[in-house]
């Protein structure tokens, strides 16, 4: 086996976008993947219901809308961000985790390879806030009505990491594995 190197090159710092690309690939392998991710993080914020919307296997449409604590528009913000996370502090925290997800790679991660678009309210609050994003970047970032809680919309996974998206399964077979870990 011969291997062939694009060329000699030396070490470098990576972008931020090919960092959370790769970082992708890592977190989210499959739609269910992405589902798994979301609605721990609605379990995290105290929902009691969840709703679950997929299209396609997932691969054009998983929307995960819940009735938890919601967020205000600047920790909306902060949880698009890597390694943010509500859930640990500092060090011994990690010894006495009570939560499905904390390592904060999630949402920045799906944001990365799809359009993502998070909607929130906290409770008690009079108003909501949106984000859009496009592949790692903010579109849009505005004041937005809406019931308490969260909805986050997950569009055209892997749209632009194609070679991640060619390795998908039927929509059949994707939305099996949504279903296997929704059970």
């Amino acid at each position: 086996v011969r291997i062939r190197y694009c060329s000699k090159m030396p070490v470098r710092q990576l972008s931020e976008a090919l960092v959370n690309r790769i970082a992708a690939g890592e977190v989210v392998e499959r739609p269910a993947s992405a589902v798994k991710e979301l609605v721990e993080n609605a379990l995290d914020a105290g929902a009691r219901r969840i709703r679950v919307e997929v299209r396609d296997g997932g691969a054009s449409l998983i929307a995960v809308t819940d009735d938890g604590s919601g967020m205000s528009a600047e920790d909306a913000r902060r949880a698009l961000e890597r390694h943010a996370t509500s859930k640990i502090a500092c060090g011994e925290d990690l010894v006495r985790i009570r939560t499905f997800g904390f390592r904060g790679e999630a949402l920045p991660a799906i944001a990365s390879v799809s359009r993502l678009r998070l909607r929130t309210r906290a409770r008690g609050s009079a108003e909501g806030f949106e984000i859009r994003i496009e592949g790692g970047k903010l579109l849009d970032a505005r004041a937005a009505g809406g019931p308490e809680g969260t909805r986050i919309e997950v569009a055209d996974l892997f749209a632009n990491v194609p070679a991640r998206r060619k390795f998908l399964k039927s929509s059949a077979t994707e939305w099996g594995h949504v279903a296997e870990w929704l059970a």
